[in-house]
């Protein structure tokens, strides 16, 4: 199963950042249609408004635009509302979806002046198509090959003046050429509590929902800073709300949804907490090989490591090693155990290990430093 094969999966999961062709048609109502409107991310949208605003000025599409970050924190929304502030015309495609570089030309060749061309997980394009891009944002051409062999010949095509606007998950796998094509890059950060509360207060008035102040700082704790995993489970709190309740979601009633959809206080899935528990109690917390971790829960390696295991490092209830996989003191006592004295040292030596290596970087910057 590679990486994608195992994003995928996570979709299905109640606190997977990813969606789904079904999800996604559900967050269309909710999605904010101006910069205005866009909540979180304020230098984002500041940085992001200045470059909108003097290209209205100058009568010119902006620059491409690059976005980058974890899935489910607003990328394809920011793309609408950067065709929407434009009054341009939007095309959406994906880098899974061109495989070759015919595809890709299909595309531009369609597009008319001002026209804003959205592809999501741009990392995945094809390389023919990636070296087509390249000249089509440059120089607003591409050479179309008709004919094969000797014969062959390159057609070039004028394009009309567009913006790019790319969208990934993983920026280090976009090529070096291809990151430099972009005017302007922006990384997208998690969400607070604070943010995520005026995210969900503005989906529940959208969808007609009674949600308590008490309620939506609930499900805000528990969404992991991303605005997708917040209206997801504020939508399953509605399901609990009208079936065993009164219809209201409040404090009470976030809290008995989210037991019953096994989300806990810190936003932890039963995935989640399976692989941690299988950490402590089967492995005595580590360290544990990602094959012989994930045997232990009945998923494959992919799974533990693209869908569990970046949010428990991030959270510090997880940590790897150049032996494999430790739980931290911080997990043992989520899972409400006392963690055994080798886990403290190992711990220890893990936060070692990290400052030994910020050392080396700062001596070997120190050493390549030019003298005066």
């Amino acid at each position: 199963m590679s990486g994608d094969d195992a994003e995928a999966r996570g979709a299905e999961r109640a606190m997977s950042p990813s969606s789904n062709a079904i999800e996604r048609a559900a967050e269309a109502a909710l999605r904010p249609r101006t910069l205005d409107d866009f909540v979180g991310q304020h230098k984002v949208r500041e940085q992001l408004s200045l470059v909108l605003e003097a290209a209205k000025v100058r009568g010119r599409p902006p620059e491409h635009v690059l976005l980058s970050g974890p899935p489910g924190l607003g990328k394809t929304t920011l793309s609408m509302i950067i065709a929407a502030e434009l009054g341009a015309s939007l095309r959406i495609t994906s880098g899974p979806a061109i495989q070759h570089a015919g595809d890709l030309a299909s595309v531009l060749t369609s597009l008319e002046p001002g026209d804003v061309l959205f592809i999501d997980e741009i990392h995945r394009l094809a390389r023919p198509a990636e070296e087509m891009l390249y000249m089509a944002m440059e120089d607003f051409r591409v050479d179309v090959v008709v004919g094969k062999g000797a014969g062959a010949a390159a057609i070039p095509l004028e394009l009309p003046p567009f913006t790019t606007v790319g969208a990934t998950t993983r920026a280090g796998l976009l090529p070096a050429p291809l990151r430099d094509r972009f005017g302007f890059t922006a990384h997208l950060d998690f969400y607070s509590p604070a943010e995520l509360e005026r995210v969900l207060q503005r989906s529940a008035n959208k969808l007609e929902i009674a949600l308590s102040a008490d309620a939506a700082r609930e499900i805000s704790l528990r969404s992991r800073g991303t605005p997708r995993i917040a209206n997801r489970l504020v939508r399953r709190v509605r399901d609990w709300a009208q079936v065993r309740g009164d219809g209201l979601i409040d404090l009470t009633a976030a809290r008995e949804a989210l037991t019953v959809y096994e989300v806990d206080e810190r936003g932890l899935d039963r995935l989640d907490r399976g692989v941690l528990s299988a950490l402590c109690t089967l492995f005595g917390g580590g360290p544990v090989g990602l094959s012989t971790l994930a045997i232990a829960v009945g998923e494959e390696p992919e799974t533990v490591s693209e869908v569990a295991e970046p949010f428990l490092v991030r959270e510090g209830l997880m940590g790897r090693t150049p032996r494999g996989r430790i739980a931290t003191p911080a997990g043992w006592r989520h899972l409400g155990l006392t963690a055994p004295r080798s886990v403290m040292m190992d711990s220890a030596q893990l936060a070692l290990d990290v400052l030994d290596e910020t050392n080396e970087t700062d001596v070997t910057e120190e050493t390549n430093a030019p003298r005066d």
